[in-house]
Order: C-alpha cells, then structure tokens, then sequence
C-alpha cells in the first residue's frame, strides 16, 4: 500500500455517525435510535444526534449522544430527537447545506430512520459523498422495499383496539360506522384493521376503483332487512371524504351513520414489543454495516432475514398489496 492509498483510506474511515429520525413519527423510533446510539459506541464511533430531521440539520441542531441520553426510552412512543418535514431538502441548495453542515461537525456518516421521502434526501446526500445508512421508519408500511417498517405493527393494533370499540357502540345503536384510518396514499393499515376487524367494507386507494356507493348501500340495506345490527366499512386516509360519504349513506338507508376519523391516535403510544424488536436489530445492523466500511445501503425486512440494499435499487423497488388478500375480504355470505 503506498502512501496516498494509505491517506486516502484514513480520509474515508468513519469516526462518527450521526442519526435522525425524519417525517412522519412513529412508535418504535426511540428503539431504533437506542440502537444506533448504543451499538455505534460499541462499534468506536461517536455518535451525534440530530433534532427534528433534515429541518434540524439545516439549523444545526445537532447534540452529542451517549449511552446515558438513551436510557429508559425504549418504551415510549414518539421520537426523543424530534421530527419534523423539511422542503429545502427538495432542492440543490439544501442538500449541499446539509452535506456542508455534516462536514463542518465532523459527521462521518447518517443514519436515516424513516419513509420513502426521508429515504430519497439520503439518496441526494450520498450524491455529494455523504455516507448514509436508511432504517424504514413509517407507519404506512409503504417502503416497496422491505416486508416490515417501524411502526406499523403499534398502529395497526391501535386502530384495530378502536374500531372494536366502535362497533359495540355501533351494534348498541344498530348504526353503520365508517372509520377512517391512516396510510396516506397506501392502504395497508386499512386492508389489515379490515381483515382483522372483519369489516364489511374496505376501501382503500389501490383499489377504491372497484367500489361503487350505490353498491354499498344496496349491501347495508340488505345486511339490515337480515337482521344484522351493525356495519362497519374502514376507509383509508387516501381515499377520504369519510364525513360526507357518511351523510349520503344515511340519506339514502336512512340507517343512522356515524364517521370516526382515528387521525393521529395510530401514530403515538407505546410501541408493541414487535416493534420494539425489530427497530432494535435494524438500529444495531446500521452501527454493524458502517463498521464493516458499508454504506449508502437501505436495511430492509425480507423473507424473515434483516438484510441490506443498495439505496438506488432500494427507492426504484415497487409494492402493492397482495390479491388474495384483497379478494378474500369480498367474500361474503
């Protein structure tokens, strides 16, 4: 080895990495922050924590962690670093601050915990030579690439504990119930609380093309001549209008209808000990990746095995919610 391989590999050593949590929050993220923090100092790194995501970066908000700054927080949901949405990392100008920013604190390397769009500024910043390590952080469980994103197990039980909920109070009045619940453009909360609160209508973005109002209201009308006393239909936040589709269903049954938007309940509380887990093996594989001399790599969920992608083809991956799954909740008797 010559001297300037010497130098050269001296120059890309990572000392210290530093971690944020960016976007939407989740329950699970303070584990995987955990993680990070605690397996990166095993690892010989220091660690730097950044508040409220990209945002925070670019206002240099950026604090030393130790072992200590992580204790007792593996439990609480929400995110100890704070998040936030940032559109200056949508453009050149940002990203070269925030590449600068990292420079001038001497981060050697990011960890980034959170969805598709925090995923793609990571992306922007291992083009100008940024170091980067992505952990699916979302509870939409819209990351084509991995079959598990923190979070989504916490929101998932949290919606389906409350629409169990609303159908007593539902079969008590004999009244059809819609329940909106979270996801954005994505349906896979709504296709699970479905299933699992065997609802008798699911409407989701991917597929809402397929239902047709009148047909829902042919069906309650007919679920209600046969004595059933309650209906539930989930309605997924990317296919909206929950208050007004209420309404008209109870204008044209004249069955009383009630909508309940769950909203922001599914993103807090205590994360299930599912999400507890899994946010902890991808916080300790992302100190494990960067001390192998591995980065710009997305961790991902696959086939029961924690495994790592390269981030292009992590972000060019697609998803799309199975059709058995789908098709089974049709069926009906």
């Amino acid at each position: 080895m010559d001297y300037k391989e010497k130098w050269d590999n001296i120059e890309d050593q990572i000392r210290t990495i530093g971690v944020l949590t960016s976007g939407g929050d989740a329950p699970g993220m303070n584990a995987a922050i955990r993680a990070v923090v605690r397996a990166g100092i095993a690892k010989g790194f220091e660690v730097r924590g950044i508040r409220r995501g990209y945002h925070g970066l670019l206002k240099e908000e950026i604090i030393d962690m130790k072992a200590r700054d992580v204790s007792d927080i593996i439990q609480r949901g929400g995110t100890i670093l704070q998040t936030a949405r940032c559109q200056s990392m949508m453009t050149k100008e940002g990203q070269q601050k925030a590449a600068a920013i990292l420079k001038k604190y001497g981060i050697d390397a990011l960890v980034v915990i959170g969805g598709d769009g925090s995923f793609r500024g990571a992306r922007d910043l291992s083009k100008l030579g940024v170091k980067v390590i992505c952990i699916p952080g979302t509870i939409d469980l819209d990351i084509a690439c991995t079959d598990y994103s923190i979070g989504f197990d916490t929101a998932v039980n949290t919606a389906m504990e409350a629409i169990d909920k609303i159908r007593d109070t539902s079969t008590s009045h004999e009244r059809c119930s819609i329940v909106e619940v979270m996801g954005r453009a994505a349906g896979y909360i709504g296709m699970w609380c479905g299933i699992a609160n065997g609802a008798e209508k699911i409407l989701i973005p991917e597929e809402v093309g397929e239902f047709y109002e009148e047909d829902i209201i042919a069906d309650i009308i007919r679920c209600n001549k046969a004595g059933k006393k309650n209906y539930i239909i989930i309605n997924a936040e990317g296919v909206g209008d929950t208050m007004e589709m209420a309404k008209r269903i109870e204008a044209a049954t004249g069955i009383e209808t009630r909508a309940t938007i769950l909203g922001h309940m599914q993103r807090g509380g205590s994360p299930s000990c599912k999400d507890r887990v899994y946010a902890s093996m991808m916080g300790s594989k992302a100190a494990e990746l960067l001390s192998e001399g591995k980065y710009n790599r997305v961790i991902a969920y696959k086939d029961a095995k924690y495994i790592d992608l390269d981030i292009d083809k992590a972000l060019a991956e697609t998803k799309h919610i199975s059709d058995y799954r789908y098709h089974m909740t049709r069926v009906r008797l």
